[in-house]
């Protein structure tokens, strides 16, 4: 978050991308299939979150945001957004937090229809990659923050 040289712009590395050993084979079929956001549902039921949004930061995180990535919380947190139909863990964290930001400068209904559309396709993304069928980032996502 706090990159300050070469490996500012490199992609975000979680341990839903990597072979964690304190993650069960059920746990990485959950987080390939993006099943473990189901549990989301209820904050979105609750009116804590809404389905199109920046996804909530984990509160460590953002004790070391710099201040331009309080924009961020600049619209309601979401279970999807941009970011995450536009390559998410391809993309650093300053790219997702202009992508958050830019999401939140640019609020429309039609965004939000075709991020929830394109959110299949991402999820499927992730699948493939996961199980090692898929590489880099899909053509079909590629571009779809340029085009906001």
């Amino acid at each position: 978050i706090a990159g300050e040289g070469a490996d500012d712009d490199a992609p975000m590395l979680k341990e839903k991308t990597g072979g964690d050993a304190r993650t069960t084979w059920i746990g990485r079929i959950l987080r390939m299939t993006c099943i473990d956001e189901i549990p989301q549902l209820v904050n979105i039921i609750k009116g804590e979150m809404s389905m199109v949004g920046p996804r909530p930061p984990i509160p460590y995180e953002v004790e070391v945001y710099k201040r331009w990535h309080g924009g961020r919380f600049d619209s309601v947190p979401g279970l999807t957004g941009l970011w995450q139909v536009s390559g998410k863990n391809d993309l650093s964290f300053k790219e997702m937090a202009r992508l958050d930001i830019q999401y939140s400068r640019s609020l429309s209904f039609w965004q939000d229809i075709k991020i929830l559309f394109l959110t299949p396709l991402a999820v499927w993304h992730e699948f493939c990659n996961g199980i090692g069928r898929g590489k880099g980032k899909s053509s079909a996502l590629e571009g779809v923050a340029d085009e906001q």
